[in-house]
């Protein structure tokens, strides 16, 4: 038997309440989270939590569904070489994220599994319901409530370290400081590009509190029709707009400036969207939005 999971993650702000969450069916899923952590670190947990409660059934092959090319790249491809280097990378300093990487890099041992990219937000069901869970336990901790943390894997043995990574998150975060700390420095490595790319993402889907987190206070937008919208009204119109599907096209970081291009699909028609970054005080915030329509 093939268990097929999702596995996906969230922060508000990045960083900021963090969840996480992977998810099989309604009877078969699991979220946690901490007060305070990225998404990146939210997509690893997820994965390594679904390693820990399939453990009682290491001989079934485990399929992943995962929308972190990051964390795809991070368990197929680096995580050889970084242990060869004792956990660091080619330009010599420490793999961020290492305590989970361990963790996860421990848990494979014996395992079978493959894993397989799922475009985000893009109406995949298991995608869609791991996110909304983990999006749901980062909003709980933004909001000082009690997190659902779901039933879990049938017959899964908990240990007391995944109870406590789970419902004890502030415990957690105090306790792992290699895992929490300097997480300014994880909005910039090991690839700035893929936690913008996020971000551009999430201004699509999240509420206006945490638009604001993202958007610098000179924000501005050019729309389709070539129009100037301030940063109140992005805001404002936050709620409603319609979906979009980012497709990344480019992405140019420079210091503290970064330029990522999409191709941008709404009900209306598709536009090439660029997107300006800048990092200030440690945390990159949205200059610049403007979509240009796409001939046909």
């Amino acid at each position: 038997m093939t268990i097929i999971a999702a596995a996906d993650g969230s922060a508000l702000g990045n960083p900021g309440p963090a969840g996480w969450a992977w998810y099989v069916d309604d009877n078969c899923w699991r979220a946690g989270g901490w007060p305070h952590g990225t998404n990146n670190q939210g997509e690893l947990m997820a994965v390594l939590d679904l390693f820990r409660a399939t453990a009682h059934v290491s001989e079934e092959q485990l399929h992943i569904l995962c929308d972190s090319q990051y964390v795809i790249n991070c368990v197929t491809k680096w995580m050889p070489g970084w242990k060869r280097k004792g956990w660091r990378k080619a330009d010599g300093k420490p793999v961020l994220n290492v305590d989970l990487l361990r963790e996860i890099d421990a848990a494979l041992k014996g395992r079978h599994y493959e894993f397989e990219w799922v475009k985000g937000h893009a109406g995949h069901d298991l995608n869609e319901a791991a996110d909304q869970r983990a999006r749901a336990v980062s909003t709980a901790y933004q909001n000082g409530a009690e997190p659902v943390s779901g039933p879990g894997f049938p017959g899964q043995l908990v240990s007391p370290e995944v109870q406590l990574a789970t419902q004890h998150g502030a415990v957690a975060a105090e306790e792992q400081p290699d895992l929490f700390s300097s997480l300014e420095e994880e909005l910039i490595e090991p690839d700035p590009a893929d936690t913008l790319r996020e971000c551009d993402r999430v201004l699509f889907r999240a509420d206006p509190s945490e638009v604001a987190v993202l958007l610098a206070e000179d924000f501005e937008e050019i729309g389709v029709n070539g129009r100037f919208i301030s940063r109140d009204a992005v805001l404002a119109e936050s709620e409603d707009q319609a979906p979009v599907a980012l497709e990344p096209l480019s992405a140019s970081v420079e210091g503290d400036t970064a330029l990522l291009l999409y191709r941008a699909t709404r009900p209306s028609g598709s536009a090439v969207q660029t997107s300006i970054w800048r990092r200030t005080g440690g945390q990159w915030r949205l200059r610049l939005r403007q979509s240009t329509p796409e001939q046909d």
